[in-house]
């Protein structure tokens, strides 16, 4: 335990945040630079060492928290990287992106603000990357044996790098021009800065990893032909089949889904445009969905230079607290959040469902039309009398996603089977009904967090090195029908 009284004596503190003004003016990260150092040992020290670590099961990962907290505290840096790299490929993605729901499930929860278990993961990663601690895994021997890895999302380069170090000579497959996937192409710059994604691609090179940009599978590249390629494959195509809102007006120019609006700002600052074909600057900005994929879309458009960014939510809003019968720890609560996002100003409505859009005569939307919704007898219902319109020259579409992409034949090609809610099917290996054909992330499981991914990619690596040589001693942090208590 790195301090008996340290959750006695030091409250909780996060990373601060550059002023809003400061940096909705450009696309770098948000925090202060060198603001977690000084405040992670205190953080550290909050860790009570549990005799049974709810942490370990609120991260789909089973990170060891704290362990890693522990050698933190004592500046320990080296042995503090280990223990983490032990368990997560990428933590510098998981200590910018992930939820945390391993905080949710800390036991210090139950009457205190938790240990700030992402802060202290991030600050380790960073200070490995700095002390040169983080270095090519190369494998010793080589099996003889090949595996393609379809999408480079965090599920897929999770299990690429752990087949690459098992000793199979592994390619990634990505359809976009630069590898990532939606750490790319998805998350906004002023999340997380890619350079960190630059970096690890770098590090899997050197350790074997091979990558093809610009392959999309299914289309480019026929699946049968691929399977005859390969020893075995892992589809980590992610959840792609954006939600739709089927109202009237939708046809109309300027409605977007949200993953078409927010890689072409990514592709700005990849330099390759000058200014998005999509902007949001001097437009009302709507934007419509309260999840995280919204609030990067509200972030993006105040940098734009937007007039006004309005975000809404169907259902209600959240409780500040958790309900102690209805969400109770160690499980993940769905609380009311304000991010960096939502700090830098926009207007949020809840219980609001858009009834239709409205545009001009060129065809361009201009408004769009609303109305509060409330639960009768367990159902949405719009409340009479509450339609009204706001202005709406932008409107993106952040509701989640529905499933893997099936228009571009890969599952057909494959003759995959899906399961019930259009996700494709495997078995506890990850397999799926084809032999040798695997499948990991979003892709199998639905649109989930980035812990989850990168879990599912390790398991299912393990799953692929069993199948290629009769065993493995890749690690299972999970199996499909894992929940956990970060659902």
């Amino acid at each position: 335990m790195a301090d008996p009284k340290g959750f006695l004596n030091h409250g909780r503190e996060v990373a601060r945040t550059r002023p809003v003004g400061e940096r909705v003016q450009d696309w770098n990260e948000v925090y202060v630079p060198g603001s977690l150092l000084p405040i992670i040992g205190k953080q550290a020290s909050r860790c009570m060492d549990c005799g049974i670590p709810f942490c370990h099961n609120g991260c789909p990962l089973g990170n060891l928290i704290p362990e890693w907290n522990d050698y933190a505290y004592r500046e320990d840096w080296g042995a503090a990287y280990e223990r983490l790299h032990a368990t997560n490929n990428f933590p510098e993605f998981t200590g910018r992106l992930c939820p945390a729901p391993c905080e949710s499930a800390c036991v210090l929860g139950i009457n205190q603000q938790p240990v700030t278990i992402k802060n202290v993961e991030v600050s380790i990663i960073d200070k490995a990357w700095e002390g040169g601690h983080v270095a090519p895994r190369i494998p010793e021997r080589l099996s003889g044996k090949t595996v393609a890895v379809i999408g480079s999302g965090p599920s897929g380069l999770a299990a690429a790098q752990q087949l690459t170090r098992a000793g199979h000579t592994v390619a990634v497959y990505e359809r976009a021009d630069r590898i990532g996937g939606l750490l790319r192409y998805g998350i906004p710059e002023f999340k997380m800065e890619k350079r960190h994604i630059n970096r690890r691609i770098e590090q899997m090179r050197a350790e074997g990893t091979r990558f093809r940009t610009g392959v999309e599978v299914g289309r480019d590249l026929n699946a049968r032909d691929l399977k005859k390629r390969y020893d075995a494959i892992v589809i980590a195509a992610g959840s792609t089949t954006a939600r739709d809102l089927p109202v009237p007006g939708r046809e109309l120019k300027g409605v977007y889904q949200a993953m078409e609006y927010l890689p072409l700002a990514n592709k700005v600052q990849e330099g390759d445009y000058v200014a998005s074909p999509i902007s949001a600057e001097g437009k009302h900005v709507v934007v419509i969905g309260g999840g995280d994929t919204g609030a990067d879309c509200v972030g993006t458009a105040h940098r734009q230079g937007a007039a006004s960014v309005t975000q809404l939510e169907i259902m209600p809003r959240p409780n500040d607290e958790r309900h102690p019968t209805g969400q109770p720890w160690p499980t993940f609560p769905i609380l009311y959040k304000v991010t960096s996002a939502h700090e830098e100003g926009g207007e949020r409505i809840y219980s609001a469902s858009t009834t239709h859009f409205e545009g001009d005569e060129d065809g361009n939307v201009q408004w769009l039309h609303i109305a509060e919704v409330e639960f009768v007898d367990g159902k949405l219902t719009q409340k009479p009398g509450t339609e009204r319109r706001i202005p709406a020259q932008l409107v993106t579409l952040a509701m989640g996603f529905t499933g893997t992409d099936r228009e571009n034949g890969l599952v057909e090609q494959f003759g995959l089977d899906l399961d019930e809610r259009g996700n494709i099917a495997r078995d506890a290996d990850f397999q799926t009904n084809v032999p040798g054909v695997f499948v990991a992330g979003d892709a199998g499981r639905g649109q989930s967090l980035i812990v989850w991914a990168i879990a599912e990619g390790r398991s299912a690596a393990r799953g692929v090195d069993r199948y290629l040589t009769g065993a493995s001693d890749l690690p299972a942090p999970i199996r499909p029908t894992d929940r956990a208590l970060a659902v």
